[in-house]
C-alpha cells in the first residue's frame, strides 16, 4: 500500500451511514453502535457494534469490516497464507506476542467498556493466534496505527481499496 487511510473518529451513524452499510453487506445493521472508521470514499468502512444483539444474543466482535472492497482484498491476504505466517511468528518472537497481547487486551477493555462478556475471548484469534485477518483489520482502522501490530501489518499489505472511488452508493437500497 501507498498511503494507509487515515485516521477517522468514531460517529453517530447518519441514515446516508445505514444505507451503505446495507447496500455494502446485502442486509440491515444489528447492533450498530457506531461508525468506527470511515473510508477515504466518505462511506463507512468499519462499524461498532454492541457487545450483545437486541434480542440478547453475545456478539463479541466490537469492529466489524463493512467494506466489501477491503474485505475482499483481505480474503487475498488470507488465501495467500498470511495468518499462517503470522500465527508461526507469534512462537517466535516475544516482541511480536506482547504487543499482540497487548492488542487483545485493548479490544477487551473496549468491548467491557460498553458491556461486559464475561467468559468471551476478544476476536481474531487475539491473543495466541491469528484466526481473521477482517478483524484485524477492522481493529487497526478503528483504534488507530500502533495498537494492534498485526492489523497494522495487514493494512500494509492491502492496496488503496478506496482509489475507484466509493464501494457502493449510500443512495443504493432506499426507495426515494
Amino acid at each position: 500500500m501507498e498511503t494507509p487511510p487515515p485516521q477517522t473518529e468514531p460517529t453517530e451513524p447518519t441514515d446516508a451511514d445505514i444505507a451503505a452499510f446495507k447496500a455494502q453487506l446485502g442486509r440491515p445493521p444489528r447492533g450498530l453502535r457506531a461508525i468506527a472508521h470511515r473510508c477515504p470514499c466518505g462511506n463507512p468502512d468499519v462499524v461498532e457494534t454492541a457487545p450483545r444483539l437486541e434480542d440478547g444474543t453475545p456478539f463479541p466482535t466490537l469492529y466489524y469490516l463493512t467494506c466489501p472492497r477491503a474485505s475482499s482484498a483481505i480474503g487475498t491476504l488470507e488465501a495467500e497464507g498470511v495468518m499462517k505466517e503470522m500465527s508461526e511468528r507469534l512462537k517466535t518472537d516475544p516482541e511480536l506476542a506482547a504487543a499482540y497481547r497487548a492488542a487483545h487486551e485493548d479490544y477487551i477493555r473496549r468491548r467491557d467498556a460498553i458491556e461486559v462478556l464475561e467468559g468471551f475471548p476478544s476476536a481474531g484469534g487475539m491473543p495466541d493466534r491469528v484466526k481473521c485477518l477482517h478483524v484485524l483489520v477492522g481493529h487497526s482502522l478503528a483504534a488507530g496505527p500502533g495498537v494492534n501490530p498485526l492489523g497494522d501489518e495487514a493494512i500494509a499489505m492491502l492496496p488503496e481499496w478506496w482509489r475507484k472511488g466509493p464501494c457502493v452508493s449510500p443512495c443504493e437500497g432506499e426507495q426515494g
